[in-house]
């Protein structure tokens, strides 16, 4: 649908408000009392804005309030985890209507059973999928899909679920739990930081002055390429440091280091970090060293990008018990530089790509730049 311009900027305020009265829409929209009244009036008649009340005024006169109608729709918002696959659809203001968790394998299936949850009245605007992979043009030349095995073949299966004539989106899981952690999480109140994820995989998210790099290729932050090993007599691999320092070595690494009197060898994460919580020395021994391969890893990052904070996020380097090993190792090799661990955990990677759905979704209806992302 064509609308004006005053119309445009009347609902991108709305969708960021989710309820405002026709003062408040002519301050952050710029425009003047009349113009604003004519944007409502254009947008009730299309149903993309609705009367939802009145609000009393330091004058003590009532204000009509205004919030998105049920033709603004809906979006929806895909991470398509290395283990379980999280959904969410909700609304242009960002309101959650539906949320959806099930194995990776059955990602189809969460997908569906979160669209058919959402409203009927409502149309889909965007789809935005999370996936653990660099994203490239497909073989159309009109589409985005992953660029390698990592994520090509889940991301395919998933695909037959999304309904056709929407606009799919692909960002990269790591940016999305960057993005996250900027407006809502470890990150608040910073716009230069990276966001480094460990966990079955490792990955850099890279927020430079308030928005999220990319690169030429989309792959800034794919440290799983940096060359490892590198020293004397020993070739680099591609993604060595990836399996070096991903968790299956990090447990592999931890039955080696095992004694027969030290009792059950942990064979998750989570057990190995609650052991050396416990105080077990051979847990806290691996959990160490661990730390300081992760510390080494930051201060590469902090080397070439010296950006004041380093967020550890994933299913592994989320763990407290990391912080101070990390900060120790990168304090002694590279720049000062804070370490912090994510405030927002699994939910992270949703929660971004979350915001970017929305920010499609508004860009979908008002034909709009999808802002700071």
């Amino acid at each position: 649908m064509e609308l004006s311009e005053s119309a445009r900027a009347v609902f991108a305020v709305l969708a960021g408000a989710s309820a405002a009265t026709r003062p408040r829409l002519a301050t952050e929209a710029g425009l003047s009392k009349p113009t604003v009244s004519s944007a409502v009036a254009e947008l009730e008649a299309v149903g993309l804005a609705a009367h939802s009340g009145t609000a009393s005024g330091a004058t003590g006169r009532s204000a009509a309030v205004y919030r998105l109608g049920p033709a603004a729709g809906a979006v929806l918002a895909v991470d398509l985890g290395p283990d379980r696959t999280r959904v969410r659809g909700c609304a242009l203001d960002g309101t959650s209507l539906a949320e959806g968790d099930g194995p990776r394998a059955e990602a189809a299936d969460t997908v569906r059973t979160v669209l058919a949850a959402l409203p009927a009245d409502a149309p889909l605007r965007a789809i935005v999928v999370a996936v653990g992979d660099v994203t490239t043009r497909d073989r159309t030349g009109t589409g985005m899909r992953p660029a390698t095995a990592k994520a090509g073949p889940v991301y395919d299966a998933m695909a037959t679920a999304l309904p056709p004539g929407v606009p799919v989106h692909l960002e990269n899981n790591v940016n999305c739990a960057a993005l996250a952690e900027l407006h809502e999480g470890a990150a608040l109140g910073r716009d230069t930081f990276g966001y480094l994820r460990i966990g079955v995989g490792i990955g850099l998210g890279i927020v430079i002055g308030g928005r999220v790099l990319r690169g030429a290729n989309g792959a800034a932050g794919e440290v799983a390429r940096l060359p490892y090993p590198w020293d004397q007599g020993r070739e680099p691999r591609r993604e060595a440091l990836e399996e070096h320092i991903g968790v299956r070595s990090l447990l592999r690494r931890t039955a080696e280091a095992w004694r027969d009197t030290d009792g059950p060898c942990p064979r998750t994460a989570e057990r190995l970090f609650a052991l050396a919580d416990e105080g077990h020395a051979t847990a806290r021994t691996v959990v160490a060293g661990h730390a300081a391969d992760i510390g080494r890893l930051a201060a590469a990052v902090v080397a070439v990008l010296d950006p004041g904070l380093i967020v550890l996020g994933g299913a592994v380097g989320a763990h407290p018990q990391l912080l101070s090993g990390v900060r120790a190792e990168l304090a002694e090799l590279s720049w000062p530089t804070d370490v912090v661990s994510s405030a927002l955990g699994d939910s992270g990677t949703v929660v971004g790509a979350t915001r970017l759905a929305v920010a499609r979704g508004i860009q979908t209806v008002t034909g709009g730049d999808p802002g700071r992302h």
